[in-house]
């Protein structure tokens, strides 16, 4: 009797199960769906701007237990000149060498104890020196950070030896085909100009570098006014205000001088070949000059990069991938592999790709890449610029959710614009993207432009650069 009686407990725990399973389902199916502007969490986020001219900018999101925060100075290798390219490359290494109140030991020593990761890095137009920590621990991060930006030694000893090690650095960087290709785009490209110039620096200008040649560019580009405090994650904006107000009002940051406006830096259609039969592959670049960082149309490029996409022959299914490139390289062994890119400055950018393939192959590969430039400015569909759109919003979300990510967005858009995009802004500025309008943006800067090509390898069969140039237009258009 007993045992009869827990089988029927369970034939009706069972049905209820179903029964609440089907109503589960149910109620999954009629659930509306949510559109991107409500699964766009962007934190609130606020700007500050000091006596001194020092910007402090925050996106707080209460439920991260830890939080990004670092200074960006608007100072690159942009900023150099010829005796001392290579000097910003230089000040990232020296960093956390020591300052005049902490040597590098302590500054090791306190960082990890608190668990704080120290990271410095340098662009061509920007450093930035940021800190990840708990939110408990922001304001010894932003101590650390304001001494290491003020305070530090440069001691000449600490300048040789990270010199030294630079010049080693870059001997064996002359290996990597991918950076030296990067490198010579931006020579042929910005040719003549700031931009040009290598990141790293050469040989004969890191040893020409003197530490008063160091402290010099310290002295003229390490000032509030080129200075933005960003933080990001679980973090209080008058809290950073007040630490900043706190750590970074020192004079040596007032700028007695006014602040000049940079030369832009002209775009020159051209080439560049290093021709080395004994290399395996050809590696090859192709650019155009893009829109800005913030220009009207970065977003419409965005997307037509994203449409081209990047591919890898070990990349599985690739014969079915939805960028018509990817496809065709797979089908066809085009290429190892290539990549789109775009890199953006404060009033310029580098549009273009850049391949690896078998010399044999360079041609047909040039033909496709421009075929699908071509495509690009005539021809694109709806489906396609839709699927880029939703990539880029999975990447956007993606970069939000992670504090450092997300500090380094905030910190550029403030350095150029002195203003951060709302929510409702970049929810418009997905919907107002249709093909056509990224169609237009791709003639405007794509079609029928001079583009700057690099070859670096057994470049041999790379077409002249007067046939690239004639294929940067269709005659049926």
């Amino acid at each position: 009797m007993a045992l009869r009686c827990l089988r029927a407990q369970r034939r009706d725990l069972a049905f209820l199960f179903r029964h609440g399973k089907i109503l589960n389902q149910r109620a999954v199916h009629h659930a509306p769906s949510v559109s991107y502007r409500d699964a766009l969490l962007v934190p609130e986020t606020d700007v500050t701007t000091l006596k001194n001219n020092l910007r402090v900018s925050t996106s707080d999101n209460p439920g991260l237990n830890i939080a990004t925060v670092g200074v960006w100075i608007h100072a690159g290798s942009r900023q150099e000149n010829e005796k001392n390219n290579g000097v910003a490359h230089l000040l990232q290494q020296l960093a956390f060498k020591g300052t005049a109140k902490r040597s590098e030991l302590d500054i090791e020593t306190e960082a990890e104890s608190r668990g704080i990761q120290l990271v410095a890095q340098s662009s061509r137009e920007i450093t930035s020196i940021r800190a990840t920590c708990q939110a408990a621990d922001i304001p010894k991060a932003v101590e650390l950070l304001a001494d290491v930006v003020i305070n530090n030694s440069l001691s000449d000893a600490e300048i040789d030896r990270a010199r030294n090690a630079l010049i080693h650095k870059l001997e064996k960087a002359e290996s990597d085909s991918e950076l030296v290709l990067m490198d010579y785009l931006y020579a042929t490209a910005y040719q003549g100009t700031p931009m040009g110039k290598s990141f790293y620096g050469t040989t004969e200008s890191l040893r020409s570098i003197t530490p008063k040649d160091v402290r010099d560019f310290v002295h003229s580009f390490y000032k509030a006014p080129r200075m933005v405090l960003s933080a990001a994650g679980n973090v209080s904006h008058s809290e950073l205000v007040s630490l900043a107000e706190k750590y970074f009002t020192d004079p040596v940051l007032n700028n007695n001088q006014e602040l000049t406006t940079e030369k832009r830096c002209r775009f020159t259609g051209s080439e560049l070949r290093a021709r080395y039969d004994e290399i395996p592959l050809a590696h090859v670049a192709i650019a155009v000059e893009g829109p800005s960082f913030g220009d009207a149309d970065s977003l419409a490029m965005k997307v037509a990069k994203t449409v081209i996409g990047s591919w890898d022959r070990s990349h599985f299914g690739s014969k079915n991938s939805s960028t018509r490139l990817a496809s065709a390289c797979a089908q066809s062994d085009l290429c190892h592999s290539y990549e789109s890119f775009y890199s953006k400055y404060s009033d310029t950018a580098v549009w273009g790709l850049r391949f690896v393939a078998d010399r044999l192959t360079i041609e047909d590969m040039m033909f496709n890449v421009q075929g699908e430039w071509m495509r690009l400015c005539s021809s694109l569909t709806d489906f396609e610029v839709e699927r880029a759109k939703n990539e880029l919003k999975t990447k956007l979300m993606t970069r939000l959710s992670y504090p450092g990510s997300a500090c380094n967005a905030l910190a550029r858009e403030v350095m150029y614009f002195d203003s951060v995009a709302s929510r409702g802004e970049l929810d418009a500025g997905f919907e107002h993207l249709t093909a056509k309008v990224v169609r237009d943006a791709c003639m405007e800067y794509v079609y029928d432009k001079c583009p700057a090509v690099v070859g670096l390898g057994p470049v041999e069969a790379l077409p002249d650069y007067n046939r690239v140039r004639g294929a940067m237009y269709w005659l049926r258009l």
